[in-house]
């Protein structure tokens, strides 16, 4: 090896270990913790809503799908990775959530990228939620669009402002239906109200929504009678609620023809796999055929609420504020001990810098067990 070589390796193993140091003194170096498939904690921490990625009809559909179609689309969309499930999926999702169309992307997160790189140009102001996901963020710089507003959470105000005031002919306001975090609702009546007055395009995020919230899980922009507006464009993912992985744009077929043409993370990616498309779709079928699931995760995520003293959230995700990184860690660890995994929020994967054990309902927990879970936080809290 070179000295050149050399040095450059030394330039990034001292560049490493200094960004390690500074994140371990600051409480916020992580580590994976990988799972068996089997657990002896009870699950408050992941995203399984209803609880049916272990649901035998969501796994049977899956193991078919594998056998049937191969264990990968073996090719983007539009060379030869199109196959039916996809389309079925995708009119499943159009006519569940009250959509015109839909397209299926392979994961959530590229379907948020995509959307937004695709809708907006140099001749758009985005103006964003300050609380939105990460995949909005990277979307909106990927988007080279010709302005960016950053508006502070739920401030309609904010948004009249930044639109009445833009210099652009085009204008895109991004939102959550639900945050990922605090678990609260954004104001889509009213946002729908201002993109209609200002001539704007509303991006509503239902990851957390969707099969969970508004009326038999359709999620709350159906709820809020924005659904199948041609200024209204919906994604969601396909691995929380939906118990797979992917993700979906809904809009009009203008929209999703546009998307077709111009989205990289379609056009130039491996379509979604068998398997989850077709989990995806069994998993969507059973919300229909059984409403009372996503009732159920609302009523949990109520008492969950009540119990720890937050705020009721609008989906399954409620959030208790730790005073430090140091304090949400060692009280998740607390927890663990006392059989429940909860998830540790630190910066910076929480918007606004607080630190917070985040808490998710599930549909299949039992009413003794969210009373003990509330019992063992009340106690870990009191303590300090």
């Amino acid at each position: 090896m070179s000295d050149k070589h050399s040095g450059g390796e030394r330039e990034l193993s001292a560049w490493l270990a200094t960004r390690s140091v500074e994140r371990a003194v600051a409480g916020l170096q992580r580590q994976l913790h990988p799972r068996g498939p089997t657990s002896f904690l009870v699950d408050l921490a992941s995203n399984d809503y209803l609880g049916l990625t272990k649901d035998s009809r969501v796994g049977h559909a899956a193991a078919q799908a594998a056998l049937r179609w191969g264990t990968g689309a073996a090719a983007s969309r539009l060379v030869t990775g199109s196959l039916q499930l996809h389309g079925e999926l995708e009119a499943a999702l159009t006519e569940f959530t009250g959509n015109e169309a839909a397209l299926v992307f392979s994961t959530g997160y590229q379907a948020n990228v995509g959307v937004i790189s695709a809708l907006a140009d140099a001749q758009t102001l985005i103006v964003s939620d300050a609380h939105v996901h990460a995949s909005l963020v990277d979307g909106c710089r990927l988007a080279r669009a010709g302005g960016l507003e950053i508006v502070r959470h739920s401030d309609l105000e904010g948004v009249a402002a930044a639109l009445k005031g833009r210099q652009h002919p085009r204008a895109m306001v991004l939102v959550e239906s639900v945050y990922s975090v605090l678990g609260d609702a954004a104001p889509l009546v009213e946002l729908g109200a201002l993109v209609a007055e200002y001539d704007a395009v509303l991006v509503v995020d239902e990851a957390h929504a969707i099969a969970v919230a508004g009326q038999e899980g359709r999620g709350l922009v159906a709820a809020a009678g924005l659904a199948g507006r041609p200024d209204i464009v919906t994604t969601l993912t396909l691995s929380k609620a939906l118990a797979s992985q992917g993700g979906a744009v809904l809009g009009s077929t203008a929209v999703i023809e546009h998307l077709v043409n111009t989205a990289r993370p379609f056009i130039y990616d491996t379509a979604l796999a068998p398997a989850a498309t077709a989990a995806a779709l069994e998993a969507l079928l059973v919300v229909q055929a059984e409403p009372a699931l996503p009732q159920r995760v609302l009523e949990l995520s109520a008492r969950l609420a009540a119990g720890v003293g937050v705020a009721t959230p609008a989906g399954a995700v409620l959030s208790v504020p730790m005073r430090s990184p140091e304090q949400a860690l060692h009280a998740q660890a607390q927890l663990a001990e006392a059989g429940y995994r909860v998830g540790c929020f630190r910066p910076p994967s929480v918007p606004d810098g607080v630190s917070r054990l985040r808490l998710t309902a599930r549909a299949t927990l039992s009413d003794d067990q969210v009373d003990d879970v509330i019992g063992a936080i009340t106690a870990i809290t009191d303590a300090g």
